[in-house]
């Protein structure tokens, strides 16, 4: 309690930090924000490409099978890549001056979903136009599950950004982390394309059941299963509880170890 009472005397330093993140990122180009739409529609068209044409997996409107998992997975992979610079890339302002630690990670966690919200603006002008009849009570569900990615996304950044403060080489492994998760989440592909014997470790990854709501919600046009919806919060939460542990305590150290 007495950290979020203080996290909310910060808030103001929250958002101006949100603030200058989202204006800075795209200062001086030439489109500007529309690099927050540009980049999962391109990414989009290399996916839908390879698996499209080369790579046949047979499933229906692949193209937006694929677009509400990939906008998702991209907030929760630059959490977790982009995290490690968090602490690291603020060096003089965390020895010089006194504020919540946590202030870092929360904002860059904000700004990463200020895109991600962005981004959706995308994936409804193609469900809408791609036909899909979406129920009134799913799309109730979709800011619970974004709640839900944000928490679990916050988590991890807390973890990846304490630990870099000690070990520089996560940046370099984190980097190959996120690539081989991506393959590790039914992001590409669906949960039933899993053999059946390895489906309940794949329940383990805390962003499968997120995507599977996502999905359910935005492709399939219905509200996700209550049961997919308890894995997510639980692992959200646990890996939120995790990370806020492990950061409180490597923190005492971070003016040293900077």
């Amino acid at each position: 309690m007495k950290l979020i009472r203080e996290l909310w005397n910060y808030r103001e330093m929250i958002v101006s930090l949100v603030q200058r993140d989202l204006k800075s990122r795209y200062k001086g180009s030439v489109l500007g924000f529309l690099w927050m739409l540009l980049n999962p529609l391109l990414q989009l068209c290399v996916y839908t490409i390879v698996f499209s044409t080369i790579l046949r997996t047979g499933i229906e409107k692949f193209y937006l099978f694929l677009f509400v998992a990939l906008v998702p997975w991209i907030f929760f992979s630059t959490c977790l890549s982009g995290g490690t610079t968090v602490i690291l890339g603020q060096q003089d302002m965390v020895k010089k001056i006194y504020f919540p630690r946590e202030v870092l990670p929360i904002a860059y966690t904000t700004s990463q979903f200020v895109n991600m919200l962005l981004s959706f603006i995308v994936i409804f002008v193609v469900v809408f136009f791609s036909g899909i009849t979406i129920e009134l009570t799913a799309l109730l569900y979709l800011p619970v599950i974004m709640l839900i990615e944000y928490v679990l996304s916050l988590g991890i950044t807390l973890l990846v950004s304490g630990l870099t403060v000690y070990l520089r080489d996560m940046q370099q492994i984190l980097s190959i982390l996120s690539m081989a998760w991506m393959y590790m989440t039914p992001v590409v592909y669906s949960v039933e394309m899993i053999p059946k014997e390895y489906v309940r470790f794949f329940y383990l990854n805390p962003m499968t059941p997120v995507i599977i709501a996502y999905r359910d919600i935005l492709y399939y046009g219905r509200a996700p299963k209550m049961g997919t919806l308890a894995n997510a919060v639980i692992l959200g939460i646990a890996i939120l509880i995790i990370g806020e542990i492990t950061f409180s305590r490597l923190q005492r150290g971070f003016a040293e170890e900077l």
